[in-house]
């Protein structure tokens, strides 16, 4: 582990010689090599896992197609600390969307979000746009003709075919589009009759050497957050994750529980009588858990990401320059785009596009 993290202290360095424009960005399984630092292969499981707890356990992809230049040091732990707190309160995320929609939408003696003008559970399927407006037509055969739409799909639908866009998305935006990876991050729950795992300071946490990365490989115990509760969570990623979402919840189950029998021979694990199993990647609404930057786009690049064809705009996690992959990220882009459309609407001002794309993006405006 001090090895591991030691290399990455290395990695963290290099990036301090690396151009700006993103042209000496490597991934950071090459940086590992440089330093002769392989824990892939040949390696022993302990060596895999731990490298899976530092590099895919954050960014739910592998350092093979994890860039090094973007990602280290991460914006992130940076700007608000290394520290991880988990959110007991069961309002859950839900609630923080309510109080932010709360300043400017009707709510109910709940603070729940009533607002009339708020359409759920709409498909959108098609996006129409020209220099006069736009309509956004639903899958119930409903149309909704505007001024201006932003587009808050995650990056996933985005690559899909659920939404068609009309024309279609010049070069230089889908080249954005398809260029970054939507990772698939998969945390599974499991309630049992009783707790059979050990409790106490530094026991939250453990981790499954298995000769298959990322095979059930980090659990973590809820005792201190729901004394009693009996439930585990196990985290997945990128492939075992969308293995695991075409299984039956039953298979997954008997696999998780087979793992834990592994690790604690000397208990009595009994069968796991619940299991909650999330399918990002199938739900045709997501397609995935978040974005991951790829080797070699740099800051300028990624704007095409965010950058509106002409009265269509876009946010979301993906679009956050230096957040990506966080809710806090998802935040404060959302704030970003709004601001970009509101300077348009009122200002009128252009939203200037960097990049290598800076004159097709000009055409298409």
């Amino acid at each position: 582990m001090d090895r591991a993290y030691e290399v990455d202290d290395m990695g963290t360095n290099l990036t301090k010689m690396m151009d700006p424009s993103g042209r000496d960005d490597i991934s950071i399984l090459a940086m590992q090599r440089m330093f002769n630092h392989q824990p892939n292969g040949p390696a022993t499981p302990v060596d895999m896992v731990l490298d899976y707890f530092i590099y895919d356990y954050e960014f739910a992809e592998p350092p093979s197609v994890t860039s090094l230049q973007n990602t280290h040091p991460l914006p992130t732990e940076a700007d608000f600390g290394e520290d991880n707190h988990f959110v007991a309160d069961q309002r859950g995320f839900e609630s923080i969307i309510h109080y932010i929609g709360s300043s400017y939408l009707a709510t109910d003696a709940n603070g729940t979000i009533s607002d009339r003008r708020v359409l759920l559970n709409k498909v959108v399927r098609q996006i129409a746009y020209n220099n006069r407006g736009v309509v956004v037509k639903t899958e119930d055969g409903s149309s909704y003709g505007a001024d201006f739409v932003v587009v808050s799909t995650s990056l996933g639908v985005l690559q899909s075919d659920l939404i068609q866009f009309t024309p279609q998305l010049p070069f230089w935006k889908l080249a954005a589009i398809y260029r970054f990876d939507m990772a698939v991050y998969t945390k599974i729950f499991l309630k049992f009759p009783r707790r059979f795992w050990p409790v106490g300071e530094g026991k939250q946490f453990f981790v499954y050497a298995s000769r298959r990365r990322g095979y059930y490989g980090m659990w973590q115990s809820f005792e201190r957050e729901y004394p009693g509760a009996n439930v585990l969570l196990v985290t997945v990623t990128g492939d075992e994750s969308r293995r695991i979402e075409q299984q039956p919840d039953s298979v997954t189950k008997a696999e998780a529980v087979a793992v834990l029998r592994n690790m604690f021979p000397d208990a009595d694990v009994p069968d796991a009588t619940d299991i909650y199993v999330p399918r990002w990647w199938s739900n045709r609404f997501f397609k995935g858990s978040y974005s991951n930057w790829p080797i070699g786009v740099n800051r300028y690049e990624y704007d095409q990401l965010r950058a509106p064809v002409g009265r269509v705009y876009f946010t979301g996690e993906h679009t956050s320059e230096y957040y990506n992959g966080y809710v806090h990220g998802a935040y404060l882009a959302g704030v970003d785009s709004a601001d970009i459309l509101i300077n348009r609407i009122f200002k009128n001002e252009e939203y200037e596009v960097r990049g290598k794309y800076d004159n097709q993006a000009a055409e298409a405006k």
